[in-house]
């Protein structure tokens, strides 16, 4: 059963746009499919999304300064662009901790 679309809401809205924070192949373990032939493009990779965490937060930091002056004509972009810096930063953080982990359980094997 399908349900019909409702005309006149969609006028105003545009599509999502995915983020990108981690793009590319992954097969059913959620690991890059590339990392295993390339390590250096996963890394590289993971390079590019600190990059892009880096400029989420710039843009953050620029429209909470525009809506404190007053400059900034809509409040929900310095929202959306803050909560996508959290996301970004709480992701960052989490694979980051992830990775530390994995380390440290390698460095206790014994060979």
């Amino acid at each position: 059963m399908s349900i019909p679309a409702i005309s006149g809401i969609s006028a105003g809205v545009s599509p999502v746009a995915a983020t990108g924070y981690l793009s590319g192949p992954t097969g059913a373990t959620g690991v890059d499919a590339g990392a295993s032939t390339d390590g250096g493009a996963g890394f590289a990779s993971a390079l590019g999304s600190i990059e892009n965490l880096q400029q989420l937060q710039s843009t953050s930091n620029e429209l909470s300064v525009k809506a404190v002056t007053g400059d900034l004509d809509d409040v929900h972009d310095y929202t959306i662009a803050a909560a996508e810096s959290k996301l970004a930063l709480e992701l960052t953080a989490a694979v980051r901790n992830k990775a530390v982990e994995a380390f440290s359980e390698i460095m206790r094997m014994q060979a």
